[in-house]
């Protein structure tokens, strides 16, 4: 939550200097309160476990906040009950009329596939171009993080020679930027993926900033100019079994996968792999939903007017 101060107190500007969130008793004495309304567009198989990693760490802050899930209608999810996406999960079609404050979209096992031959690649185009005009700001994880960059940017995927597993060091890019606040100046974060973004492509756009990055697996969150939409490359919200499966599953599938990096001890996949990047998962979500409360209209629909008066850009 930010810190209620005195209009003109000294520590005003030494607070924001340090990117601490605050705000002044004009501000809140004009601020209504309502919960923040969040889509997470799932798209991941284990959608349960997914749902669940996410609400934990949306959870995880004193601000309300209202969720919906959300399936792909062209694609059905094979491995998820029929029962529990009837009884929990909507279609574009039943939430397009309606406005948010921010829109999570997972990763998906589909990113080895060029973008287009996707099957339901024209559907998350349409979701990715309605969350303009509907949605405050947008978390876009992993393939969805690269799905994003894609549409909206035209920046490229590149297949990697193996597959990307662990948990690896990353320093930040950007430390005064509201979604890293806080962020030691080294942290962990998982990473699972076949394909990645280059850094060079990134940095050389001028509408996109690069926070924070790994030099062993290089990019990983990146936010538009306006501090608006993100996107992590990474998966944060991973407990600390859900690589540990991946491996497995792998294994079983005959693929030999290689150990996940800095991720089982003694590199042992006997052995129980510790949680080392929890806090800073933590951090990331509750950063997030802090950054949409702070900028976010009370009035929804007036993301459809001059976004000017009321978007907050980081430049």
């Amino acid at each position: 939550m930010p810190v209620k101060i005195n209009d003109s107190l000294p520590a005003r500007k030494i607070l924001e200097s340090e990117n601490i969130f605050v705000i002044t008793e004009q501000r809140a004495a004009k601020q209504d309160i309502r919960p923040l309304r969040i889509l997470v567009l799932n798209i991941m198989p284990t959608k349960i476990e997914t749902e669940t990693q996410l609400l934990r760490l949306l959870g995880n802050s004193a601000i309300q906040v209202e969720v919906k899930l959300l399936q792909t209608a062209s694609y059905l999810s094979k491995n998820t009950p029929t029962s529990h996406l009837l009884d929990f999960y909507q279609v574009f079609e039943d939430v397009k009329g309606e406005f948010f404050d921010g829109l999570i979209i997972t990763g998906a096992p589909v990113e080895q596939l060029d973008f287009e031959k996707v099957e339901y690649w024209q559907e998350l185009c349409e979701i990715m171009e309605w969350a303009k005009t509907h949605v405050y700001s947008v978390l876009n994880i992993c393939w969805g993080a690269c799905a994003a960059l894609y549409y909206y940017y035209g920046i490229k995927k590149h297949p990697l020679e193996q597959k990307l597993s662990g948990v690896f060091s990353h320093c930040v890019a950007e430390p005064l930027h509201p979604l890293v606040r806080g962020f030691d100046d080294v942290f962990l974060a998982p990473h699972s993926r076949n394909t990645t973004v280059l850094r060079e492509d990134i940095e050389a756009h001028p509408d996109l900033k690069l926070l924070t990055y790994s030099d062993i697996a290089g990019v990983h969150i990146v936010s538009d100019i306006k501090g608006r939409s993100f996107f992590v490359t990474g998966h944060s919200e991973y407990d600390s079994t859900t690589l540990a499966n991946e491996y497995f599953r792998d294994i079983n599938r005959n693929l030999k996968p290689n150990i996940p990096c800095n991720y089982f001890p003694d590199d042992n996949p006997a052995k129980t792999p510790l949680n080392t990047w929890r806090s800073h998962a933590n951090l990331l979500f509750t950063n997030w939903i802090n950054l949409v409360y702070e900028g976010t209209p009370y009035d929804l629909t007036m993301l459809l007017g001059d976004e000017n008066d009321w978007l907050m850009y980081y430049i």
